[in-house]
């Protein structure tokens, strides 16, 4: 009988014990980080914090009913968060799972430009003014939300072409004062062209021949978040440069993820409109080319 197996019906494994066969299990399954995970789902079905499961570590706790179940999903590279149906970003806990793209770190550096100017605008406006920003595809609402929350009196436009990711983005915004409308980025929200401070999108950009890296993006994440259209991968980012150049007054602030090998490809696209003016390029922490910004002439 092999590991896997014991773990499932052998329902008083200490709980060390079956944390460590699991981080055993992801590990040969080639999950990034096995050990995180493994943690990660015991304290999940526990309904307790990562802090608190590592005190019970080293107590007498028995591993949780279905926790065999819940690594054997992850070891076939299910993502975590649709296993535990939530998803972290900047102080934001997202509900996420099928249909919904889900937010990743380096998006978390891409927004925080975006805050960093409604918060300069903010201050300069005094206390009691409005600053206004837009997410253009927001799938879960990760972008919009950490605007909303964290930027005062900032009102915040969201749109959603996705039957699947709305939902979502619904279920995330609801209570942070977003205006979420589902439809496509193209048309969204001409009742505010010229009046936007800042526009925010990670908008599909891989290519429509490129297979991602990842094996849980690749096998789940929906191809309608991910692929940008075109070979190049380029007609979404186009289409979100386009509406943004439309919100945008004059002076405003336009910011777009990417992949690295688009850095290139981004800046020229900005220049290429006219539109723009102090086009840069910005780096992950990491130090990967993955977002461009321009300001709107």
């Amino acid at each position: 009988m092999n590991r896997h197996v014991s773990m499932r019906w052998v329902t008083d494994m200490p709980l060390a014990d079956a944390v460590r066969d699991a981080t055993a299990e992801l590990a040969a399954a080639g999950v990034p980080s096995p050990a995180v995970d493994a943690q990660l789902l015991a304290a999940h079905l526990l309904g307790v914090s990562r802090g608190e499961l590592a005190a019970m570590l080293f107590g007498t706790a028995v591993a949780p009913n279905g926790y065999a179940d819940v690594v054997a999903r992850r070891a076939s590279r299910e993502p975590l968060q649709h296993i535990t149906g939530v998803a972290y970003f900047r102080h934001l806990e997202l509900a996420v799972g099928k249909g919904v793209f889900v937010p990743r770190p380096e998006t978390e550096s891409v927004v925080q430009l975006g805050i960093d100017v409604l918060t300069q605008l903010h201050q300069q406006r005094g206390e009691g003014a409005t600053v206004v920003a837009a997410d253009l595809g927001t799938g879960s609402g990760a972008i919009a939300a950490a605007m909303a929350t964290e930027v005062p009196n900032c009102r915040v436009y969201a749109v959603e072409l996705s039957e699947d990711a709305y939902p979502w983005a619904a279920k995330n915004l609801a209570g942070t004062g977003v205006v979420l409308i589902q439809g496509d980025m193209r048309d969204a929200f001409s009742e505010l062209d010229g009046t936007v401070d800042v526009v925010v999108s990670n908008p599909p950009y891989i290519p429509s021949d490129a297979i991602p890296r990842d094996v849980e993006v690749a096998l789940h994440d929906p191809h309608m978040a991910l692929y940008g259209g075109g070979a190049d991968g380029m007609e979404i980012p186009k289409a979100a440069t386009a509406t943004a150049a439309r919100l945008l007054r004059p002076g405003g602030f336009f910011v777009m993820e990417h992949a690295e090998v688009q850095a290139a490809q981004m800046a020229e696209l900005l220049q290429g409109t006219g539109h723009w003016e102090t086009i840069r390029t910005h780096r992950d922490l990491t130090g990967r080319e993955r977002a461009t910004s321009g300001i709107r002439c």
